[in-house]
């Protein structure tokens, strides 16, 4: 029998969540200031969480290890946020966007979760707007809406580019109202480095001050982790440098299974890689494609003399351009979702039809030529503009691109220093977000009680392959909307507990343990510096535990990421000392953890003998180059328990997914 229960409540599945919430145990308000909760992360699930939390009245301590919650990577997400609203009367539903994010996972991810995300989609909007986020609006005022990959509505709700960045203000409003009343005490710039468990159940972090040094004892009745994903496992990744896996590990470490650590999704519009000295890599909005065409030359001696500056790609006729995506997918075309189109990408940059003068050769184009003669054509026609010249019918559709994309054409600009109103964006995949993460049940607890987990850090709704724009959805609906009515059921037990003492056994080992680290780093002889080790398991992570994998491939990876692990332990530099900054010192704690997840990714990946979403398997394709699924041996979450620091010990458990309301059937875009 499975050690997982995800505790799904029984019911017709639309019924659920309202008598999964009728049925709770609480805690009244005048019991809840005797309560404390632990908030790592400050993104919009922990943003959300914490003044939520606070708001109904516990105790709540949030950690950043940024100097402010605005700067949590939550900022940087651009395109948009779904909801089922139907403002646009175009068939969406709660039905639609739950069969819609099930399809998009590929069939790998729980119903009953994605039921009540999509459930909870629309309050979402409700909330955000009421916090004053200048959502995009239509000439009448309403709400606007615009599509997104792997959907045929318009269901994502926008502000202009930077739409992470007006919710992550949002949220941080919120808690700012918290932290002045008192009731979210804020620790910024602090980092977890371990959490404590007291009696089987979690009851405390150990935290780094990351400008004293200081090692601080924290306890709580709870701890909630939002710290998000691990795409920088890879080294290069659209996430911010400091984004990182260790809050995650640590509990995994502690006995929180970590759930389908080998989803990563590759989104198809990155800035291509230009040099082997660079160290970030920059998304172009999936928004983009809802006007772009993506293309490469039909002939490859086009695609050399591109490369070789012989050649512009204005330059090249209609008819010689390839937009593979309409080729390939007619029904969905340059709006199919993400694995697809990176993985289409890919297979034309392997052919040889790559346009970017790089080591790989590889980049493709997203072209918006078509869309500002279409929508000058338009404009021209609504100012009465008879017989409107080519020039007019230009700066018409430019107009019209610039308002609604037009901070993101500044910014593409500003990095490559080409005019994509004139010459088209080069774009490539690149690493972004993972939907693999710790195992959560249906109230989001792990498998250690009192340990809770929101966001991009859990393994939850997204199955194996996240659709745009249901990021912020998750990360908000958990915080907002689901983790204040299911930590109160487990809380309700506690109202009598007290202050948990920092002064037990307890913490005091995992104090010690920690202090050990810092003097070994420190005391250290070695000769490489942290990014030396993390470039190198990037290398591999990218290569062969990419977007095509293959089982020696993934082999390969598993030992040379062990040989990369024993190297770095008996080789690393770490400069500086414990009592105040250092910025190498946190990077060498999170790289160690990066080592040790990137081998369980590859065993991951490895024991999954299928493709699916973002997991695409070279010996398990169809004759088209299409994902293979296998849903008589692999329908179910592979998640690992973590035994030793051999990672090749941890033991795989299973739960199967169930799918009751929806047909499981090929996932196709054509």
């Amino acid at each position: 029998m499975s050690k997982l229960d995800s505790k799904i409540p029984a019911g017709p599945l639309k019924d659920k969540w309202k008598h999964h919430k009728d049925h709770m145990n609480l805690v009244a308000p005048n019991n809840r200031d005797k309560i404390d909760i632990i908030v790592v992360g400050t993104g919009l699930a922990g943003g959300s969480a914490a003044a939520t939390l606070a708001e109904q009245g516990y105790n709540v301590k949030a950690f950043c290890y940024q100097d402010s919650p605005r700067r949590a990577h939550s900022i940087a997400a651009q395109g948009g946020i779904n909801a089922a609203k139907n403002y646009q009367g175009d068939g969406d539903s709660t039905y639609r966007l739950f069969y819609d994010t099930i399809k998009g996972g590929d069939y790998r991810a729980r119903e009953a979760n994605v039921y009540r995300l999509a459930e909870v989609s629309a309050n979402i909007i409700d909330q955000c707007v009421s916090q004053g986020v200048p959502f995009g609006r239509d000439y009448g005022g309403q709400l606007d809406n615009r599509s997104f990959g792997g959907v045929q509505v318009k269901r994502t709700f926008y502000a202009k580019g930077q739409t992470g960045q007006q919710l992550l203000l949002g949220a941080y409003s919120a808690m700012s109202r918290q932290i002045g009343k008192g009731r979210i005490k804020m620790y910024n710039r602090h980092e977890m480095m371990e959490l404590v468990i007291v009696d089987g159940k979690a009851r405390g972090i150990i935290a780094r001050n990351l400008v004293t040094g200081e090692i601080e004892r924290h306890s709580a009745h709870a701890v909630v982790i939002a710290s998000g994903g691990y795409g920088n496992v890879y080294f290069l990744s659209t996430n911010a440098m400091g984004s990182n896996v260790s809050a995650a590990w640590k509990i995994h470490k502690k006995g929180a299974y970590f759930a389908n650590p080998c989803y990563v999704q590759i989104h198809p519009t990155c800035i291509p890689v230009h040099g082997t000295q660079q160290s970030k890599l920059t998304l172009m909005s999936e928004s983009l494609r809802n006007s772009g065409r993506i293309w490469v030359p039909k002939k490859i001696e086009d695609s050399v003399a591109i490369r070789e500056g012989k050649l512009r790609p204005e330059n090249i006729k209609e008819e010689d351009r390839d937009y593979y995506l309409e080729r390939r997918y007619p029904a969905f075309g340059n709006l199919v979702p993400r694995d697809v189109a990176s993985r289409a990408g890919k297979e034309r940059c392997d052919a040889g039809y790559g346009i970017e003068n790089n080591d790989t050769k590889e980049g493709v184009y997203l072209d918006f030529s078509t869309e500002i003669i279409k929508k000058g054509k338009e404009a021209a026609i609504e100012k009465h503009i008879h017989n409107p010249t080519d020039q007019q019918i230009y700066d018409l559709g430019k107009a019209w691109i610039e308002e609604k994309y037009g901070n993101l054409f500044v910014m593409y600009e500003k990095i490559t220093a080409d005019d994509p109103y004139k010459t088209p964006m080069k774009i490539y995949p690149a690493v972004h977000y993972t939907m693999g993460g710790v195992w959560v049940d249906y109230n989001l607890q792990s498998t250690i009680p009192g340990c809770f987990v929101i966001g991009e850090a859990n393994f939850s709704d997204h199955g194996a392959n996240r659709l745009g724009a249901s990021a912020l959805m998750q990360g908000l609906a958990d915080g907002y909307f689901v983790l204040p009515y299911t930590i109160a059921d487990y809380l309700s037990a506690d109202i009598r507990t007290g202050a948990i003492p920092t002064t037990s056994g307890e913490f005091d080992q995992a104090e010690k343990e920690i202090k050990d680290k810092v003097n070994f780093f420190l005391n250290n002889k070695g000769t490489h510096s942290v990014d030396h080790f993390h470039k190198k398991l990037g290398h591999i992570m990218w290569n062969k535990v990419g977007m095509g994998r293959t089982p020696e491939g993934l082999r390969e990876a598993i030992a040379e990421i062990a040989q990369v692990k024993k190297e770095f332990w008996s080789d690393v530099k770490v400069p500086g000392d414990a009592d105040g900054m250092n910025t190498e010192l946190e990077k060498a704690f999170r790289v160690a953890d990066f080592i040790e997840l990137g081998q369980l990714m590859a065993i991951d990946a490895l024991h999954r003998n299928e493709s699916c979403g973002g997991h695409f398997r070279e010996d398990h394709a169809t004759p088209e180059g299409e994902a293979e699924r296998d849903d008589v041996n692999f329908k179910y979450v592979a998640a690992w328990e973590y035994q030793t620091d051999d990672i090749t010990t941890e033991v795989l458990h299973k739960e199967d997914l169930i799918y009751e309301n929806i047909e499981v059937k090929a996932r196709s875009y054509k």
